[in-house]
């Protein structure tokens, strides 16, 4: 099933077919250690090297994100999370010692229910250029594309993707209007009828700044607590420090205080004799 809708949206989104698809749902890539950030891809598809591919088909992944983080530190942030997703496909797609003529062309393709760039298009292209020559000749092989379901600017959208992107805004039977939605529609009925699966409708990438979010305040509370113990143990060193020089004087007045008895008592001796 999974295959299948994507086909269809991969058709909607580049209107050719695509075949030898190798469909992978929330694929996951962990930190380089312990220390560094990973992703969850919503939907990574690849071109199946182990088949026969067809000569107009490009050996290309395909990252399929819808996203509703409308949030404006999301949305600031939006261009670094675009560089992010590329550069961790990137960085596992070449085995150790290949040429990098063999990297695969890389589509990062954002289904979005608010506008990231504020230019109110519903489709948004993102390709490196020369900014010196900016008609210069330059492919990287690294596309981005940002779907906006409620744009308004639509210079090359078909009607079939108009219609999809309506159907992504108001997923219902109602605004399935087209055979591709009627189909899409009755995958959408069965996943939403398999109740294991509604934690899927969860969005990997709000999963992973909710776990992110939640082990940075962890992390805080954890530092928090340490400087207090910290400055617990400075202030009873402290304390310990003033009484030690309250000791130390008190002594030292006692032992001046029983000179100053023994001078004393000496003068009133010599002046008995």
């Amino acid at each position: 099933m999974g295959e299948k809708f994507t086909r269809k949206i991969l058709k909607l989104l580049f209107n050719r077919e695509f075949r030898n698809l190798k469909v992978i749902a929330q694929k996951s890539y962990g930190g380089l250690n312990t220390d560094l950030r990973g992703a969850r891809l919503d939907v990574y598809v690849e071109s199946d090297d182990s088949a026969e591919i067809d000569a107009s088909e490009d050996v290309s992944v395909y990252d399929l994100e819808p996203d509703k983080n409308d949030k404006a530190k999301y949305i600031a942030a939006f261009p670094q999370r675009i560089r992010f997703y590329h550069a961790i496909i990137d960085s596992r797609s070449l085995k150790s010692g290949e040429d990098f003529g063999k990297l695969k062309r890389v589509y990062v393709i954002f289904i979005c229910n608010y506008d990231p760039f504020g230019c109110d298009r519903v489709k948004y292209t993102i390709r490196n250029m020369c900014v010196e020559e900016p008609e210069m000749p330059y492919d990287d092989g690294a596309q981005t594309t940002v779907l906006y379901t409620k744009g308004t600017k639509d210079d090359d959208i078909s009607e079939e993707l108009r219609q999809f992107l309506n159907y992504m805004e108001n997923t219902t039977q109602t605004n399935a209007v087209n055979d591709t939605l009627k189909a899409i529609q009755k995958m959408v009925d069965i996943v939403k009828r398999d109740g294991e699966v509604s934690l899927s409708y969860m969005k990997g990438f709000e999963r992973d700044t909710i776990m992110y979010e939640k082990g940075q305040e962890a992390e805080r509370q954890n530092t928090e607590r340490e400087r207090q113990r910290a400055d617990s143990a400075e202030k009873a060193r402290m304390i310990a420090e003033e009484e030690k020089i309250k000791a130390q004087k008190e002594t030292a007045e006692a032992l001046k205080r029983v000179a100053e008895l023994e001078k004393i008592l000496q003068c009133k001796t010599a002046e008995i004799k």
